[in-house]
């Protein structure tokens, strides 16, 4: 494998002027709450509303002109599928997407507003990679996958490098895991400009395939984990993000569905900011205590893009602060 760090630092000259620079927010109250000076870094702010457009882009626009014209093909609850359509209109690709039936009816809306071709399946009847490799024996287009992929990873990492940009002398950052594109991209940035700086991946409990692989250094996986961080339901880390994710990663924690929803509704509430629950993870092991404090603690707020419905749920959920 290439060196990341210098894919990252390529990825973020590729990126500028095309990916939003994403602001860091703060709250005193959150601060005097867990004992330490925290800093969000508001991906929820970036480009169709998540961190995925930083590697979507990254990895369509080093595609060769032939590629181009054949297209690109992935599969994507939501935020992947979004970043590659827009990408790709923006870089007059064709895209087409693979989704669940039951994947958020906001996230489909989006991706198909920016062009690209949705097609349905049922993850009780199937697999998205099953489907995606018939597709793919029929016509000649490109695969970018949701993480598992060196460009995308690179277009992930440059979140991190420009956190540590506005915000020098962390003493940990936190960031949520799926399939570990953007964990493992956050930690090689991470220990390559502030090695002092401990990175740690939080997961759902009811989606911990990423945790268990960590502490086992075996490859586990959890299908169709039945957590509201839908962009968390990614069965493992892939081939190239687990390596990277043993190598750079300090610790892995999980964190409880309650938890999650608490995170939700102080943000919202508390910050007003909009988060999915995939977004506020890194919250939730603060709020829980799953994740004791540094002095100064960074966490990625991965993305916005939350149905209304399934907000409505969280914020009148009881345990609202």
């Amino acid at each position: 494998m290439a060196d990341m760090f210098t894919k990252i630092k390529q990825a973020s000259a590729r990126l500028r002027r095309q990916a939003n620079v994403t602001p860091v927010h703060t709250s005193r109250t959150f601060n005097e709450i867990v004992g330490a000076e925290v800093y969000l870094k508001c991906e929820n702010f970036q480009r169709v509303g998540a961190f995925k457009f930083r590697g979507a882009f990254n990895a369509i626009s080093q595609l060769s002109d032939e590629q181009k014209a054949r297209g690109v093909l992935t599969y994507s609850s939501g935020n992947h599928a979004q970043a590659i359509a827009l990408a790709g209109r923006l870089l007059e690709v064709k895209s087409t997407i693979i989704m669940p039936k039951n994947a958020p009816a906001i996230k489909r809306a989006a991706t198909e507003s920016y062009g690209a071709t949705v097609i349905d399946y049922d993850p009780q009847e199937t697999t998205r990679e099953t489907l995606a490799q018939a597709l793919l024996q029929e016509n000649a287009m490109t695969l970018i996958p949701p993480y598992d992929h060196e460009d995308v990873v690179a277009g992930q990492g440059t979140a991190a490098l420009e956190f540590h940009e506005q915000v020098p002398g962390l003493d940990l950052l936190l960031a949520p895991c799926g399939g570990g594109g953007l964990l493992s991209g956050t930690a090689v940035a991470t220990k390559n400009v502030a090695p002092q700086c401990k990175v740690i991946g939080i997961e759902p409990e009811l989606a911990d395939d990423a945790t268990k692989s960590f502490r086992t250094k075996t490859l586990h996986t959890v299908h169709n984990p039945p957590t509201i961080a839908d962009g968390t339901r990614t069965p493992s880390l892939g081939k190239i993000t687990f390596p990277l994710v043993l190598e750079y990663v300090d610790d892995m924690q999980t964190v409880s569905e309650a938890a999650i929803i608490e995170a939700v509704q102080f943000l919202f509430y508390r910050m007003k900011l909009v988060v999915e629950p995939s977004g506020a993870l890194g919250i939730a092991a603060l709020l829980s205590q799953a994740v004791r404090t540094g002095k100064r603690v960074g966490v990625i707020i991965s993305g916005g893009n939350i149905a209304s419905q399934t907000m409505h749920t969280i914020l009148n959920s009881p345990s609202a602060r």
